[in-house]
């Protein structure tokens, strides 16, 4: 909740006798419309007439970031946990140019956001003008469509069409350049969708005509295979509460073995006894043996990322493969499906379901008796270090404290965001936010952020490392000013950990510059900030430590000195298959066996 200084006058943006609003009040106009109700940014001379409407536009909360970066990754929060639009502000020249590495998140992780930046005005573009930066030329590679208004009678069209490119079929984000003159312009109020706006593209017609032959072919290849794994990703939980529930349901119907992508934990019920834990390079044994050795995998709302699939000649070498995406581009692109269906996951899944009903599933018995051999590895037990503390223990101890609190996770990116994948459990969607396709440090407090202030009533937990968190550092200063009683759990070890991780297993330990001779005191630190906080250095200290963290009524950083040489396994190695599993420096599963 902002304070008395901070928050909005009384509205003073009535249109005039004559009707006419500034572009700038027009475009606040259409947000709210559209059902905006939260803003991230920050101002600059280039959309102060935006920032000065917004002074009196009540029904607008704006949260006051400290770099232009952490506002994306915040909306991304604030979108990610709630499936609504994220929204960001920011100026021009440096403004922009600080949201790209956000933007680039955005737009591999698949998250809807509309960022809108001031630009010189129009006179001057093109010349070099003071703060002056080709938005839309920086901004194309990392969205998914951006445009630039040049008369303030297109902004209601303009808006409405870049919401709706940000949130129809596969989201993203989107950019609208305006430049100060057309923020300023007077317009005739337009309301929202008096003007054409861009249609999400139809089905392909060939589509259309085979659709019920294709969802036929793929009903009786889930019910004659035997060794079936379902794999979901990050589109299961884009496609909302309902298709994880179909997902889920098909899944127990099958009594099949399934498997999540780090950006899809949630949309399974870690709790349920298919589960068999995330698939990919610091996957369970489990997860990456069965797709391995799987007959038939069922790949929904995932993109076969190469952190997925390791080495591609390697991948499910005698399973048929049937694709379910809404994004056409992504089926067939990396790996040959033998059915691809097309469109929102909760439509197909539900489709599926029907045809499903009237069939007899071949058993998956001896399938699991396989699965429960690879399962007695306890690929993720570990060696305590008493009295240290190793990074796994933080993570199962931190798991143990969220049990029963509903908490949404965020992570930054690096060692400590794959052993929060491998520990921590969750049952719903949209509670576990992280940065995928991109592995963006920095990602991981603005984001927490962002689902706070979504979330109010909500335990929030910024899971990071000493690297990351410095990243974007400052936004402590945002956590105080906006109230959210955030939690930083610390995973310190003193250096950049999957670095040095790398540096170790493929580069003859050769640690170079990935260690830091000034780690600072982060307590005293956030201390500075206003923020409570404490450091935890032996094993007998951490369940108080959590505890007294996880029940602060502000915003609390936990610094947990943790073993600095500990690697991260399993650990499927670069150009290695599924098959070929490290379980430790030393040992795969092959040699164990």
């Amino acid at each position: 909740m902002e304070d008395s200084l901070t928050r909005p006058v009384a509205s003073s943006l009535s249109p005039c006798p004559s009707g006419v609003l500034t572009g700038a009040q027009v475009l606040l106009r259409v947000l709210i419309d559209a059902g905006v109700d939260t803003v991230f940014g920050y101002p600059g001379g280039a959309v102060l007439p935006l920032y000065d409407a917004l002074y009196q536009e009540p029904r607008l909360r704006h949260v006051l970031v400290r770099h232009e970066q952490a506002a994306v990754h915040a909306a991304e929060g604030y979108a990610r946990s709630t499936g609504r639009l994220g929204v960001v502000f920011v100026t021009s020249g440096p403004g922009i140019a600080n949201t790209i590495s956000g933007l680039l998140d955005a737009s591999c992780d698949s998250i809807p956001v509309l960022c809108i930046s001031g630009q010189v005005a129009t006179p001057l573009i093109g010349t070099n003008a003071f703060q002056e930066c080709d938005a839309i030329g920086i901004s194309r590679a990392v969205t998914k469509w951006n445009a630039q208004i040049r008369n303030a009678h297109d902004i209601v069209s303009t808006i409405s069409t870049a919401i709706r490119q940000a949130t129809d079929g596969r989201p993203g984000p989107v950019l609208v350049d305006i430049p100060k003159d057309i923020q300023l312009q007077a317009c005739e109020p337009v309301e929202p969708g008096s003007e054409p706006v861009a249609s999400a593209p139809a089905m392909p017609p060939a589509l259309d005509e085979r659709w019920d032959a294709l969802l036929d072919k793929a009903a009786r290849l889930i019910a004659s295979s035997r060794r079936p794994v379902f794999y979901g990703g990050g589109g299961l939980i884009n496609s909302g509460e309902l298709a994880c529930a179909k997902f889920a349901d098909l899944v127990r119907k099958k009594n099949a073995p399934c498997t999540l992508t780090l950006m899809g934990l949630g949309a399974f019920p870690a709790s349920q006894p298919q589960w068999l834990g995330m698939l990919g390079m610091h996957g369970t044994l489990e997860a990456n043996l069965a797709t391995h050795e799987a007959d038939l995998v069922v790949c929904v709302g995932a993109r076969f990322d190469d952190r997925v699939t390791g080495e591609l000649k390697h991948f499910c070498p005698g399973a048929r493969i049937v694709h379910i995406d809404i994004d056409p581009t992504s089926i067939g692109k990396i790996v040959r499906a033998d059915v691809g269906l097309l469109g929102d996951c909760h439509t197909v899944l539900a489709a599926l379901g029907q045809k499903l009903a009237s069939m007899q599933l071949a058993s998956t018995a001896q399938w699991w008796q396989r699965i429960e051999l690879w399962r007695r590895e306890n690929c993720l037990g570990f060696e305590h270090k008493f009295p240290g503390i190793v990074p796994q223990q933080l993570m199962q101890r931190l798991s143990r404290a969220l049990d029963g609190r509903d908490a949404i996770v965020s992570t930054d990116v690096g060692q400590h965001q794959m052993w929060a994948a491998q520990y921590l459990s969750f049952d719903t969607p949209r509670r576990w936010l992280t940065s995928g396709g991109a592995g963006t440090m920095g990602y991981g407090m603005p984001a927490a952020i962002g689902a706070q202030i979504a979330h109010p009533g909500k335990t929030v937990v910024c899971v990071s490392g000493d690297a990351s968190i410095l990243m974007n550092i400052q936004e402590l200063a945002t956590a105080v000013q906006h109230r959210c009683p955030i939690k930083v759990i610390l995973s310190n070890n003193g250096c950049m950990g999957m670095v040095r991780q790398w540096q170790e297993l493929h580069h003859n330990a050769r640690y170079s510059h990935s260690y830091s001779e000034a780690v600072p005191d982060f307590v005293a630190l956030a201390l500075a900030f206003g923020w409570k906080g404490c450091k935890v250095t032996r094993a007998d200290e951490l369940d108080d430590g959590l505890a007294q963290c996880l029940s602060s009524d502000s915003p609390f950083l936990l610094d947990v000195a943790v073993e600095p040489a500990e690697n991260c396994f399993p650990m499927i190695p670069a150009g290695r298959g599924h098959h070929e599993v490290m379980l430790s420096k030393y040992h795969s599963y092959e040699a164990n066996r």
